[in-house]
């Protein structure tokens, strides 16, 4: 129980710490790379940068008193600790982007593209960052959990009405080039956040459809050192048992194991795929374990 508790306070400590982070990063991204150009962000920060080009209200405050009505609903309908995280790292995002104002005084980028793709990328791991810990900086991502928890509705829809409606409304106030600039980053930030999430050393799953698949398994885990599992199969026309073989393997690995399997069996259907994520013995450990 002892090592329990402590694995669990180290855990909440880490998505503290790792939501802090984030959160400065964001806030660094919107005041060096977004306000200079009248780029967006999305979500509620994107109305409340917004407002601070037409009446040049601090962004950070602003997103505060948006998020009132939000941190309500989900002090009413969310879990403690989801409502705490989420209300800590809002007070984190916002006093950042408050700051570091003074960084929009002198661009780091003069070029608006190129500022795009910076701030997409910075802002991007930012928030990665963030949602890899299981953190929240508040805004949208209340949005998006009370409508997926009440109303089945996923996030993509969620996510896609509201920076649908900020890029009509930046097209209109500012012109079609911020815009589209703001389309670039919001890109830009949803694939890097999804590679932080990921990770960048991405797995493959192989599975091998062979009659020779003892010898083609024998073959990986002498040759490659990688683990495998027999999943039965049949074909459907021929009816005949056969052993599928399946193995998750790196980059490096996965080029070694092409030219096995031509070797014992030329015709063996080998189906490659990407494993977004791949936890247990022989590759990452869950964060939820405790070490011992």
């Amino acid at each position: 129980m002892r090592l329990a508790a402590k694995a669990a306070w180290r855990r909440e400590a880490t998505r503290y710490v790792f939501t802090g982070v984030g959160g400065l990063i964001c806030g660094i991204a919107i005041n060096a790379f977004f306000v200079p150009h009248f780029m967006l962000s999305g979500g509620i920060s994107g109305i409340a940068m917004i407002l601070h080009y037409l009446v040049d209200w601090p962004i950070g405050m602003m997103i505060a008193v948006f998020n009132i009505p939000l941190f309500y609903a989900a002090y009413r309908f969310m879990d403690r600790s989801y409502f705490l995280c989420a209300l800590y790292g809002l007070i984190m995002f916002t006093a950042s982007i408050d700051a570091t104002s003074f960084l929009t005084a002198s661009p780091a980028v003069d070029d608006t593209l190129l500022s795009a793709v910076y701030g997409g990328l910075v802002s991007g791991i930012g928030s990665g960052i963030v949602f890899r810990f299981n953190g929240s900086l508040g805004g949208t991502d209340i949005v998006v959990v009370l409508a997926k928890k009440y109303f089945a509705i996923n996030a993509g829809p969620v996510l896609l009405g509201i920076n649908g409606v900020l890029m009509t409304v930046a097209a209109f106030l500012f012109g079609a080039k911020p815009a589209m600039f703001t389309l670039i980053a919001m890109y830009l930030s949803a694939v890097t956040v999804d590679k932080v999430i990921a990770g960048f050393n991405t797995k493959k799953t192989v599975l091998i459809v062979s009659d020779c698949g003892e010898t083609i398994a024998a073959a990986i885990m002498n040759e490659v050192g990688r683990g495998v599992t027999f999943i039965q199969g049949q074909g459907a026309f021929t009816r005949e048992d056969k052993k599928v073989v399946f193995v998750v393997v790196t980059l490096t690995q996965m080029a070694k194991i092409k030219p096995i399997v031509d070797a014992i069996d030329c015709h063996a259907l080998m189906i490659v795929q990407d494993a977004v994520e791949v936890l247990g013995h022989g590759f990452s450990l869950p964060k939820y374990r405790s070490e011992e």
